[in-house]
């Protein structure tokens, strides 16, 4: 969470004082946000939903997405995506991300199969996907995708939201996210169909609240629908998400003008797809090794992607476990309809995301920051790639290109 403060406070206190906290009402704040936003994103159609997972689940839902499909996801994403794939009955297929921190296309290209159905692009890190590239392809080989924007909300691709690109986009609202409202999340598509399958999915008696249409058999399903509560807060979020995430992208784009001349030094700054309209929420490194970038996350308070958990694929247990259901009957790995899937994760899989993961450092921004904590990161960032790439040993140099000049620094210890 960024910022909360009073409006929210006051936005949640008006629907506690009117005693109406069921969203199916007169002027529903659940149903003012999902206006307001599928504007926003330029869509005709957004549900809201309890979590980012199940905003994923019915987006896949929605799309028609079962038993019998396999479904393309990055190596390097928040494991629900891979959940949200077996909670429908169908089977994850992890294929490798680029230097982008973002699945790669070559990647997708070379993992669809004859049962490969969709593929889900996830803007990790606030970081855009290469959505031309992908809908490319997926207009080629008859993909369905659906866009995981739960870490993305408020970034662009090109002059276009986030979210709007795909045949769907999967959102969440949680505490961690760019707008929150504490839990949530939802489904964006423009769709009519897809729309209203993804709504059942969400709350299995909207048809009943909402009046029942004849061409779309409405199915069982456990349902996470949002609160009043909810709905009031994201209102009042969404005023805020568009000068918030300004703030941080001039904060970026300050920190590495600051930082252009460690380019020489080796400190890469990781590739943007359209990278003017990312959500800014972190400024990506590239170290040259995995030794480097956690020297330099011991000097520069910082992250390394791939020690962020549950993020990469080798910390997704339910998933390397085959562990797909609550119940042996019900678990996609071994149901009768998926067999002959790719449902195997051999060891040493994905090895390129290992590689680029680990030596990827990240700095979060936040619309929050002064201008001397942004000249105090600056120069931090500075102080830490010197140190970080001083460090390094003479092989680590020379298999990474480091310049002849560069090499002059080492001696035959790696000093």
């Amino acid at each position: 969470m960024y910022v909360a403060g009073e409006e929210e406070i006051e936005a949640i206190a008006k629907v506690i004082r009117s005693g109406h906290l069921f969203r199916y009402r007169e002027n529903s704040e659940c149903e003012r946000f999902e206006t307001r936003y599928a504007k926003d994103l330029g869509v005709k159609h957004f549900a809201l939903a309890a979590s980012g997972t199940y905003g994923l689940a019915a987006g896949l839902i929605g799309l028609g997405i079962g038993p019998g499909d396999e479904v393309l996801v990055p190596a390097h994403t928040y494991m629900a995506t891979a959940t949200a794939v077996l909670a429908v009955g169908a089977i994850p297929v992890i294929v490798d991300i680029d230097e982008t921190i973002t699945i790669s296309p070559a990647a997708i290209r070379d993992a669809i199969g004859p049962r490969t159905r969709a593929v889900i692009p996830v803007h990790m890190w606030g970081a855009a996907c290469n959505m031309n590239e992908i809908m490319a392809i997926a207009s080629e080989r008859g993909l369905l995708v659906l866009e995981d924007v739960c870490q993305g909300i408020g970034g662009s691709y090109e002059g276009r939201k986030l979210g709007s690109i795909g045949h769907a986009g999967g959102f969440s609202f949680n505490y961690f996210k760019n707008m929150t409202c504490g839990e949530g999340g939802g489904i964006a598509t423009a769709d009519d169909k897809v729309a209203e399958r993804a709504r059942c999915a969400i709350d299995p008696c909207h048809f009943y609240w909402q009046g029942r249409k004849d061409d779309i058999k409405p199915f069982a399903g456990i349902g996470a629908r949002a609160s009043e509560l909810m709905g009031a807060m994201l209102n009042v979020q969404l005023d805020r998400l568009a000068p918030m995430v300004g703030k941080m992208r001039a904060e970026k784009k300050r920190i590495l003008a600051r930082t252009g001349h460690l380019g020489n030094l080796g400190l890469k700054v990781t590739p943007m797809n359209s990278g003017d309209d990312d959500c800014a929420t972190q400024v990506m490194f590239q170290l040259p090794s995995a030794a480097a970038a956690q020297t330099f996350a011991k000097v520069m308070p910082s992250v390394i992607a791939g020690k962020t958990g549950r993020h990469t694929f080798t910390q997704w247990d339910q998933v390397l476990m085959r562990e797909g259901a609550h119940h042996p009957d019900l678990n996609p790995y071994t149901l009768p309809a998926n067999k002959g899937l790719r449902t195997a994760y051999p060891e040493g899989m994905c090895k390129d995301t290992l590689d680029i993961v680990n030596r990827t450092v990240m700095i979060a921004t936040s619309p929050l920051h002064s201008d001397e904590e942004i000249e105090n990161m600056a120069h931090n960032i500075d102080q830490a790639a010197r140190v970080a790439l001083d460090h390094m040993t003479l092989e680590e140099a020379v298999i990474h290109k480091t310049s002849t000049v560069d090499l002059q620094k080492f001696d035959s210890t790696g000093n």
